[in-house]
């Protein structure tokens, strides 16, 4: 570990260099305009998978964007370990919210700025320079990798749950390290022990064959805003939950320790009001603020749209109106029949003059919840203790991350978060940065975990 821990400090510069021209290539999956540059991406990873020493390293297509894979199976009798991350981006806008060009990476105060730095480029690529830093001083690993890295991330992994069904065997692995996740602060170490699902659906409301003078016709036909509006708010009750017919029946309630656990968290709901400028904390009665957000289900409204919003005043009565709307899942609600209630509560509204249309959104993910006693967790702990010198806390995350629920379910496998890009560094927002700290303890954490990992099944 010596020699290890000398290579990875000795090369930092370097290492940082090939971040800053990953950070460059903007690999942004759900824009069309850069599928090319997200092939350039992948390319660039399978580079840093052969200079690394994985003979293997390839580019694998997929029927959307590629991924990227390889491995090394040279310890025999050794645990076998999947790494997890991805290469694709967020777009950067607004452009003019950034303080620097997103895909010209600057560095600034100990931080690296630039899209794609925090989330999830620079995780990453360092679980690829740690195996490098083995291989070029002992000529091996202390246990066997697996590497896949994805670049549909950002778009909901859309078709990675096929490629990797297609690919079991090679995937083959006792469980998931990923790269990808964040600690919840910078001050406090953490690990994440789940992850919320997601489904998305669009809601059409349509009434007159073409937008109607308010005048004329106000009062004697249908209004599509008025009428989406009814829709929108019967799907809460006054008490902030979900009001569809069997939205809750697979819920998996958390018991009162675990609740506990969260509500006993060194957190302020005040701070965390006035960071995102919020007056107050709303929600589904009877759960604090972060039990709300990381255990329970929710139903936003993401947008609407329909008539007229621009400057001044257009008097119409719109011939359609349009409402986006996604829901956080928690085990062991399932996607898909969750969107389809839902579009079957909504379609069942019978209102005079207009038609309803639920489109359920492809891409749903499942939640995901890691096992308590894991092993790969307690270790992670042990590290993240022994790097930070700060004890780490277990936090959920009340956003989505797919690979959880795809590994699980074709692979059998779970996943423990072994991230380090912490929240506050506005992945998907203007001004992303990866704070060079949080490099530095990355490499010398993840050679530490596999370290751990090689010398606890010795024998």
């Amino acid at each position: 570990m010596n020699a290890v821990e000398t290579w990875l400090r000795t090369h930092r510069a370097a290492i940082l260099e090939d971040l800053e021209t990953f950070v460059r290539i903007p690999s942004v999956s759900t824009d069309p305009a850069y599928k090319g540059d997200v092939v350039r991406a992948a390319q660039f990873v399978a580079q840093k998978l052969t200079e690394a020493g994985l003979a293997d390293a390839k580019v694998r297509p997929t029927e959307g964007h590629p991924v990227v894979t390889a491995s090394w199976r040279g310890a025999p009798g050794k645990p076998t370990v999947l790494i997890y991350g991805h290469f694709d981006v967020q777009p950067p806008d607004p452009l003019e919210a950034w303080n620097t060009k997103p895909f010209e990476p600057e560095i600034r105060d100990g931080r690296l700025y630039g899209r794609g730095a925090s989330d999830d480029k620079g995780p990453m690529l360092i679980p690829i320079k740690v195996a490098q830093a083995f291989l070029a001083c002992n000529g091996a690993l202390p246990v066997n990798l697996v590497f896949l890295f994805e670049g549909e991330e950002e778009v909901s992994s859309a078709h990675l749950e096929a490629f990797v069904a297609a690919n079991q065997d090679y995937l083959a692995a006792d469980f998931v390290l990923s790269a990808d996740g964040a600690q919840w602060r910078a001050d406090l170490p953490s690990v994440i022990t789940g992850s919320r699902g997601i489904c998305a659906l669009e809601i059409t409301v349509r009434g007159a064959g073409k937008d109607l003078h308010s005048g004329r016709h106000g009062g004697s036909v249908a209004n599509p805003i008025q009428a989406l509006a009814a829709i929108l708010a019967s799907l809460h009750d006054e008490s902030g939950r979900v009001a569809v017919p069997g939205f809750y029946d697979a819920v998996v309630e958390l018991p009162t320790s675990e609740l506990n656990d969260i509500a006993n968290l060194p957190w302020s709901e005040a701070d965390y009001l006035n960071s995102i400028g919020a007056s107050a904390g709303v929600g589904e009665a009877g759960y604090t603020l972060l039990q709300r957000n990381w255990v329970r289900p929710t139903l936003e409204f993401n947008g609407v749209s329909g008539g007229y919003a621009g400057p001044g005043k257009k008097t119409v009565i719109p011939s359609y109106a349009q409402a986006k709307l996604t829901c956080r899942l928690v085990p062991d609600q399932a996607p898909d029949v969750i969107a389809r209630q839902i579009a079957g509560f909504v379609e069942s509204r019978s209102i005079p003059g207009v038609a309803v249309d639920v489109k359920i959104e492809t891409g749903g993910a499942s939640p995901y919840a890691v096992p308590s006693d894991h092993l790969g967790l307690a270790l992670a702990e042990s590290v993240l203790a022994e790097v930070t010198e700060v004890s780490p806390i277990r936090v959920r995350m009340g956003a989505t991350i797919p690979i959880g629920g795809i590994f699980k379910q074709v692979l059998g496998l779970d996943t423990i978060f072994f991230s380090f890009a912490t929240s506050d560094e506005d992945y998907h927002a203007p001004n992303e940065f990866f704070r060079l700290s949080s490099l530095s303890n990355g490499l010398k954490a993840w050679a530490i975990y596999l370290a751990r990992l090689g010398a606890a099944s010795a024998g």
